[in-house]
């Protein structure tokens, strides 16, 4: 059986600094990301949960920070990289506003997003949730035919674990539920058979246990 543990980057600078922090502007980890990535590594360093034969990153920064800080634990598996796996895509447009300049100048993201139409803008200029989700998709099934029968871990985002948890569930693609993904948490869907999944855990932080939830932004 193919299995896929997903793990949502450590907090991270943008998100502190209260940005939209897209593919382009995205600047990394926080101090406080940083520790819970360690603490993560360090749980897995001392427990043998699994043994992973892949392990993926999204090209975000903060992504590919985590992967790098938690590869120790996974036998220094090589680091290979996954675009499919990035968040969603604010557009050069809104990547590296702050929230506040972001409402500002457009309601149309949130009107959009509250509305339940995954084909809207939500972001002028960037992806629809539509796209979004078909690309993260595509990348859960290229990962499946790629590296079918291992276990892989995939350093990625809040709304990459949202799509995958839906496209395994077959949920709709908005509304009907929401779910908040913790940074450094564990969630792992198992494949049982073609087109059945099995969720073993959603937003496992055993390892955060005594750190602050978040940094105080500046």
């Amino acid at each position: 059986m193919t299995r896929l543990v997903f793990v949502r980057h450590g907090e991270s600078a943008v998100t502190v600094n209260r940005v939209l922090g897209g593919p382009r502007t995205c600047s990394g980890l926080s101090s406080l990301g940083r520790q819970q990535a360690e603490r993560l590594r360090d749980r897995w360093t001392t427990t043998e949960e699994f043994t992973a034969g892949v392990l993926l990153t999204s090209q975000y920064p903060r992504a590919i920070e985590t992967a790098e800080i938690i590869a120790p634990s996974l036998g220094n598996l090589s680091i290979v990289r996954d675009d499919g796996f990035g968040e969603h895509d604010p557009g050069p447009e809104c990547d590296g506003l702050t929230y506040k300049e972001f409402m500002e100048r457009s309601d149309v993201g949130m009107e959009a997003w509250d509305a339940g139409d995954p084909f809207a803008t939500t972001f002028p200029g960037g992806e629809t949730v539509a796209a979004f989700q078909y690309r993260v998709g595509s990348a859960i099934r290229r990962t499946l035919d790629i590296y079918e029968g291992q276990t892989i871990v995939i350093a990625c985002h809040g709304g990459v674990v949202d799509s995958a948890l839906r496209f395994a569930l077959k949920a709709p693609s908005m509304g009907v539920f929401q779910i908040h993904t913790l940074n450094t948490s564990i969630t792992e869907l198992e494949l049982i058979k073609p087109n059945l999944w099995r969720l073993n855990r959603y937003n496992d932080t055993a390892h955060l246990a005594g750190l602050p939830v978040s940094t105080n932004p500046p």
